[in-house]
């Protein structure tokens, strides 16, 4: 008998697991599919870490959470300076002095603030009812148009005047020479990769590969005290009460016999008719030097059963819905939620982690 049986070895299930054991408790991990990791995954080809499930970059400004995640391998110093690529040009990300300049060959702060203000009251948006009106709102038209609309409506299969505005709350401008795309103290890649970061949280704790809980959830419940589960909620009651909606990815890996692809790590292609949201060069988070490269470039799609679920989509359906089943979940004194499927919610790899803290603490 465990004290703890956890489901899924994703970063969730591994950090609690690890902390866990710290504490002294007995625990078991398992695992449906026959790799560890989950999304952050990572596998070596050819002396490159390839992430097989988008870029992962490390980033907090917490540094609780930076110095445990960093106890597992030594972070790089990689700056996350992404481009976007419109209509054969690029543009520097995030929104700053080198994007209004690369847009309107501006070179102060004031100028861009003008340009950008009078575009915003151009519009005369008083009663925001969608995400184009929201953005507009923000940022003006020329930003809207060639760097969010296209992207966006790829990203959620839909047009941005049916998508809700909460989905682009606030979209920072910053009026100063930085292409550093996080704001965070911390921000790195793993030397040894994500999945040794995996393994090494796992040492010393039972793991059981290929095991699904949900299709024999009777004899694993027996194994443990609690169950742990990072799992799609609405799958762990058998979708009794409708299914949850998400937004999945087509990650298309090549290797090319080249040096370089791309000037930057991550190129954004914004236009709606390009069908891939983004390319990443996987070589270039660990500044790798060879005779050959690899590429990934990422396709959105539609989420269907058998499909990797990536972004929750929060709207007020979704949430109500997340909410019965919630009650439905809190009701089994045994089972604990955790992640972000558990939790439908979005995370970043710190969020998880500090997500982590606190579920571990409390217990």
């Amino acid at each position: 008998m465990y004290d703890y049986l956890i489901v899924g070895s994703g970063l969730s299930g591994a950090s609690i697991a690890n902390l866990l054991k710290q504490k002294g408790y007995n625990v078991l991990v398992i695992e449906k599919k026959s790799n560890i990791g989950g999304s952050i995954r990572t596998v070596k080809r050819d002396g490159i870490d390839i992430h097989l499930y988008g870029a992962h970059i490390f980033h907090t400004s917490d540094k609780r959470t930076h110095d445990y995640f960093s106890s597992f391998s030594k972070l790089n110093n990689f700056i996350n300076s992404p481009l976007a690529f419109y209509k054969g040009k690029y543009y520097h990300l995030p929104f700053n002095m080198n994007t209004f300049h690369d847009l309107w060959n501006v070179n102060t702060a004031e100028e861009a603030k003008a340009i950008i203000n009078t575009q915003i009251e151009e519009n005369k948006i008083k009663d925001i009812t969608n995400l184009e009106e929201q953005a507009i709102s923000l940022v003006g038209n020329d930003v809207y148009q060639i760097l969010i609309k296209g992207y966006t409506e790829k990203q959620w299969g839909r047009s941005c005047k049916e998508l809700d505005p909460s989905i682009i709350k606030r979209l920072p401008l910053r009026f100063t020479y930085d292409n550093n795309y996080f704001n965070d103290t911390y921000q790195g890649i793993p030397v040894d990769g994500y999945s040794k970061v995996i393994e090494r949280m796992l040492k010393g704790v039972t793991v059981v590969r290929n095991a699904d809980f949900l299709k024999d959830k009777n004899k694993w419940m027996k194994q443990a005290k609690k169950i742990i589960y990072t799992g799609q909620i609405d799958a762990l009651f058998d979708y009794k009460l409708g299914r949850l909606e998400y937004r999945s990815l087509k990650f298309e890996t090549s290797k090319l016999k080249r040096k370089s692809y791309q000037e930057s790590a991550v190129v954004n292609y914004t236009e709606r008719e390009i069908p891939y949201t983004r390319i990443i060069e996987h070589k270039k988070f660990l500044n790798i030097d060879s005779d050959v490269t690899y590429i990934t470039k990422e396709y959105p799609l539609e989420y269907k059963q058998g499909c990797n679920p990536y972004y929750p989509i929060n709207n007020d359906k979704n949430i109500s819905l997340y909410n019965e089943y919630l009650k439905l979940a809190n009701e089994d004194k045994n089972i604990i939620l955790a992640g972000r499927l558990g939790n439908y919610k979005y995370y970043d790899m710190d969020d998880t982690i500090m997500a982590s803290f606190e579920l571990v603490d409390k217990l």
